[in-house]
């Protein structure tokens, strides 16, 4: 078997794999870790499984275009996949669909967290940096709080304990935040970790169990076959030679879709392009990680520093680095943590999370090609949820019953798949 992407998805689903039996082979074009596993938030939250499009949230999203420093951005262009990427995310913003897509997004989010938590005890906390000491949302804006209360009641509904807090409640719990706030949500299972490393200790447990990495391999062209009536790819061709695999799993993130090009195949993938800093001096670091709520700033405390992390600005391919979406970043946290106000920033980093139009990855076989398999469009939870989806493909592809509903991920739901 071969998988093309060695970032935490692909990395999740090698190990699942290799355990069953199989022998698996991972590519990248890279180093494993090192594309949106290298440096985003390390969030283990099932309380966010909540989909992208959101009720209301298209419209509201009109009003940012002429902000590049809001929360949401979306770069306006003349473009077939994004004419058809707005439409599928217009038609996903319904309460019922949200109901849904949360609630299968619940389910892998949670089998994740107990994975890294067993994963941490065999190989040692520290050697992932690996912590459970929940999440705190914080919040300045009334009407910001009101929503995120109500995701309190709808994450109940799905097994995600969490607790209402004062303002009072807040600053008692979290010395490191300012007075604006005024109340905050606690949800106390919740845990972090340093995603590179996490991504590290994956790679290392897959080569001791047998598996093969092959770094700076980039794929060139498929040979395609119809033997039997049936498309399949008979070989792919690397930058480091030709591999004959009996299945193909692509799960390069955001470079997906340019990976399958040759097939003459699409996915519905937009990069959601976020950002990411690391900064240490705090006057109080925080203790815990928090989200501050109307600014959509992750904070993650780190051994001897703080992350930064935030906004989503929709494009391709578009790697560069905007200046004033970091400077947006870091002045919202100045505003909601004690934060000097000219701290020492020792990395910036931005990745492109892949993003499907209804929010949801896509899980199974392409109805194209009988042997190419998908694991992609995680959207901003690919590291929550990586386990979990892992167990659930390992699970089609071996033929067994799904450990959970898996209709919701199909491939099929995209016409051009």
């Amino acid at each position: 078997m071969l998988i093309i992407g060695a970032g935490i998805v692909g990395l999740s689903l090698a190990l699942e794999l290799q355990k069953s039996g199989r022998h698996v082979t991972v590519i990248d074009r890279g180093e494993p870790g090192r594309g949106c596993s290298y440096a985003n938030a390390g969030w283990m939250t099932p309380c966010f499984s909540m989909p992208l499009p959101q009720p209301g949230l298209f419209f509201k999203s009109l009003g940012w275009l002429l902000k590049p420093d809001s929360p949401l951005y979306i770069k306006p262009e003349l473009s077939l996949l994004l004419a058809r990427w707005m439409y599928g995310f217009l038609r996903a913003t319904t309460a019922a669909q949200m109901v849904r897509s949360t609630h299968a997004l619940t389910a892998l989010s949670i089998y994740s967290l107990e994975f890294y938590k067993n994963l941490a005890a065999e190989t040692s906390a520290e050697k992932m940096d690996f912590r459970q000491k929940g999440l705190l949302m914080i919040s300045a804006d009334q009407s910001a709080l009101r929503t995120a209360q109500e995701g309190l009641k709808l994450m109940r509904e799905f097994g995600v304990s969490g607790q209402e807090l004062s303002a009072e409640e807040v600053w008692l719990r979290e010395p490191a935040v300012q007075p604006i706030v005024n109340g905050g949500i606690y949800y106390p299972n919740e845990a972090h970790a340093e995603p590179y490393l996490t991504t590290q200790v994956l790679a290392e447990k897959f080569l001791q169990s047998g598996g093969v990495i092959q770094n700076n391999c980039a794929v060139l062209s498929f040979q395609k076959s119809s033997a039997g009536g049936a498309s399949k790819i008979a070989a792919v061709h690397t930058s480091t030679g030709t591999l004959r695999p009996e299945l193909v799993i692509l799960a390069a993130g955001n470079w997906s879709r340019d990976v399958i090009k040759d097939l003459g195949l699409s996915v519905p993938l937009m990069g959601g392009k976020g950002y990411s800093m690391v900064t240490h001096d705090l006057a109080i670091k925080p203790t815990h990680p928090i989200m501050i709520v109307e600014k959509k700033i992750a904070v993650t405390p780190r051994t001897d520093s703080v992350r930064l992390a935030g906004t989503l600005e929709l494009v391709r391919n578009d790697e560069t680095i905007n200046e004033r979406r970091v400077q947006a970043i870091l002045k919202g946290a100045q505003q909601y943590l004690k934060i000097s106000s000219q701290p020492k920033i020792s990395e910036v980093w931005r990745g492109l999370r892949p993003c499907t139009p209804d929010g949801l990855p896509i899980l199974g076989f392409s109805p194209r090609y009988s042997n190419l398999f998908y694991s992609l469009g995680h959207q901003m939870l690919g590291f929550q949820s990586a386990p979990g989806s892992a167990r659930l493909c390992a699970d089609l592809i071996e033929n067994r019953a799904p450990w959970t509903e898996s209709g919701l991920f199909s491939p099929q739901r995209f016409f051009w798949t």
